[in-house]
């Protein structure tokens, strides 16, 4: 089986975890982005907050019409299952998974996945923190932050230029080189 790296990105609609909104997909292969996905998403609750359409430019019009997590789903499974999924703060976009698989009842499929915060912290030292805006901006990689489909690529080139730094052949090659911790999206 060829397992590839999936960099994802959740926007949320506001304070509650579920509250998607939007979600980027970046797939790696090899050490190359070959697909990239964005998709609104109508949140459970169709309420934004201030601060969070303030931070990715996505309000409840723009959403409303579009389809709810569980319709999308299946498209969205496909990219991750059997893969290595990858996000930068792995915690909280792992969270705002788990929570709106929960919300709609979806079983929560074996996945698994790795941190780029903790990836960079490891590879180069000496950033003044290691935000992804920060980290892109240190090695030189121009994204739009704040929008699901480019912080999904640049996470993705954050791990590409981790193992181009490392001379590691693949993601999976610079996992055994950190080494690089692996979790399991049902132990959170």
């Amino acid at each position: 089986m060829n397992r590839k790296i999936v960099a994802i990105d959740f926007e949320t609609a506001n304070e509650m975890i579920s509250s998607a909104c939007a979600l980027g997909i970046a797939v790696i292969d090899g050490n190359k982005i070959t697909a990239v996905k964005h998709w609104l998403i109508k949140p459970p609750e169709l309420r934004f907050n201030y601060f969070n359409s303030c931070l990715h430019n996505i309000t409840a019009k723009e959403v409303d019409k579009k389809p709810e997590f569980y319709r999308i789903w299946p498209s969205i499974k496909k990219y991750l299952e059997g893969n290595i999924i990858i996000a930068h703060n792995a915690g909280f976009d792992m969270a705002v998974l788990r929570s709106i698989l929960r919300v709609y009842q979806i079983e929560i499929p074996e996945l698994y996945y790795a941190c780029t915060v903790c990836l960079s912290r490891k590879v180069w030292k000496g950033f003044d923190n290691y935000r992804l805006n920060t980290v892109a901006d240190n090695l030189a990689i121009s994204f739009q932050h704040h929008n699901a489909r480019e912080d999904a690529c640049a996470c993705a080139r954050i791990a590409i230029t981790a193992a181009e730094h490392l001379r590691a052949g693949s993601f999976f090659e610079l996992i055994e080189k950190l080494p690089l911790k692996i979790n399991r999206l049902e132990d959170i």
